[in-house]
C-alpha cells in the first residue's frame, strides 16, 4: 500500500510539473528571444553592410497605399539603399483577393524614393515570415541580410532566418508611435507566432510557394 502511494504521489508530481511546463513554455520561449536576439538589433550607425535588405510584408490599402507599419519598414530600407549599406531589397508579402499585392506596393513607393528598379527583387510568395525567410536563402540564395521590420517582429524573424541559413542583423523601423490598438494587436499575434516559428523551423517543410 505504501509503495502505491509513493507512485500515486510521484505520478501527480509529474503530472503537475508536465503540465506546468506545458503552461509555462510560451512565455518562457517568448522572453528567451527576445533577450537572445536583442544582441543583433542594431542603430543604422552601427549596422554591418550587407548585400540584401529583407522587408517583410504588413498591410497595403485597396487602393496601394501602404499602412503605417510597412511604410516605415519600407523607408527604413531606402534609407540603407541611398547610405551605400545595401545593394538591393527584397520587398516580401502576399497578394490579396482583390489582387493587391503587398511587394509591388513596396516597390513602388521605393521606386517614387528614388531606388532603381533593378535594385528591387519583388517576392509575392512571401505569405508569412517563415516563407520569406526560406525562399530569400533557397530562391534568391541570400547568406546574408539585414532584415527591416517593427522591434516586435525583429527576434522572430532574425530567428527564423538564421535558422533558415541566413546570417542575420536586424534594423527597428519603429520610426513613430503607432495606436495602441495597433500595437495590442501585433504584439498579441507575435506571441502564437513565435511558437509556429519553433514548429516551423522545426519541421522544415517548404512553403507552399517556392517558385521566383
Amino acid at each position: 500500500m505504501a509503495i502505491s502511494k509513493k507512485r500515486r504521489r510521484r505520478g501527480c508530481l509529474s503530472f503537475i510539473f508536465i503540465i506546468g511546463f506545458l503552461l509555462g513554455f510560451p512565455f518562457l520561449w517568448d522572453r528567451a528571444l527576445d533577450r537572445f536576439y536583442a544582441g543583433r538589433i542594431y542603430e543604422p550607425a552601427t549596422l554591418p553592410r550587407a548585400e540584401t535588405a529583407i522587408v517583410f510584408g504588413a498591410r497595403v490599402y485597396s487602393s496601394g497605399r501602404l499602412s503605417s507599419m510597412l511604410r516605415d519598414r519600407v523607408q527604413r530600407a531606402i534609407d540603407l539603399y541611398h547610405a551605400g549599406q545595401v545593394d538591393r531589397l527584397i520587398v516580401s508579402g502576399g497578394v490579396y483577393d482583390d489582387g493587391t499585392s503587398e511587394p509591388v506596393a513596396m516597390k513602388n513607393y521605393a521606386i517614387a524614393q528614388g531606388v532603381p528598379e533593378a535594385a528591387i527583387v519583388v517576392d509575392e510568395g512571401g505569405l508569412r515570415t517563415y516563407d520569406t525567410c526560406y525562399r530569400a536563402n533557397a530562391v534568391y540564395g541570400v547568406t546574408e541580410a539585414v532584415l527591416v521590420t517593427q522591434d516586435f517582429h525583429l527576434p522572430r524573424a532574425l530567428f527564423t532566418c538564421g535558422a533558415l541559413g541566413i546570417n542575420a542583423h536586424g534594423l527597428s523601423a519603429d520610426l513613430r508611435t503607432y495606436s495602441e490598438r495597433s500595437m495590442q494587436f501585433s504584439e498579441s499575434r507575435e506571441f502564437a507566432a513565435k511558437l509556429r516559428a519553433l514548429y516551423d523551423v522545426v519541421r522544415r517543410q517548404p512553403p507552399s510557394i517556392l517558385s521566383s
